[in-house]
């Protein structure tokens, strides 16, 4: 026997238990074994879901490059709760280590329902739903970083595809502009930030009226999408 690997959303801003539904919270509150990237966090999220032993009784250790010991628990019917710092595990985020690890165990995955800051931004822009690729961290030097984003509009306006990415947070003013300055007038663009917190912001504007609007995102957690049209 062995044990699952539990897929844990958590959310940016909102309560996890206003944000999980009861049949994740249920399955969290099973666990005793967590994989997390900060212990901090973990224990903040965890103390919130309702857990129903004291936190010092949990195993809480904070990812790292070494999986094979969580794979070892795994394998001797120890099941583990994969936590992000915020979001989905395995989106763009270290947890997909232990993630790819355990498939090649043949050991249970479970990715347990909650908030995905990539699909609510989606939902929210207005941009092409049915064709979507999310594209992860854009390049940090300025001339690929530029060259980049003109290969994702090209493919944006030749598939008729969203292209979806990210920015470390105090990275993205830098970021919108370049996509102001490379991409096209009347290629849309979508900025939604701080996802899910009362200061959530999702707007989308073509690229010639986001030159004429003063915007500055800051350090918030920021999505951005784009359209070619």
């Amino acid at each position: 026997m062995a044990g699952t690997l539990y897929a844990i959303p958590t959310p940016l801003g909102s309560t996890a238990a206003g944000a999980l539904p009861a049949s994740a919270l249920n399955t969290v509150r099973t666990v005793r074994y967590f994989v997390v990237e900060n212990a901090k966090s973990a224990r903040a999220f965890l103390k919130d879901v309702g857990m129903p032993h004291p936190l010092q009784e949990l195993q809480i250790a904070v990812l790292d490059s070494d999986v094979a010991k969580h794979v070892r628990a795994l394998k001797a019917d120890q099941s583990i709760g994969l936590l992000s710092e915020a979001g989905c595990p395995a989106i763009a985020d270290p947890g997909a280590a232990l993630v790819a690890a355990a498939q090649r165990e043949g050991i249970r995955v479970v990715p347990l329902v909650g908030p995905s800051s990539i699909v609510l931004a989606l939902m929210a822009s207005g941009l092409e739903g049915q064709r979507f690729a999310f594209c992860g961290y854009l390049p940090r030097e300025p001339q690929e970083r530029k060259r980049r984003i003109k290969q994702l509009e090209s493919r944006s306006q030749r598939e008729r595809e969203t292209q979806i990415f990210i920015e470390t947070p105090y990275r993205n003013d830098v970021l919108f502009g370049s996509l102001l300055e490379v991409c096209a007038p009347r290629t849309l663009l979508c900025v939604a930030s701080d996802l899910t917190l009362p200061t959530e912001d999702i707007e989308t504007r073509d690229v010639a009226q986001w030159r004429h609007k003063l915007h500055a995102i800051g350090k918030r957690p920021a999505v951005f999408l784009l359209l070619a049209t």
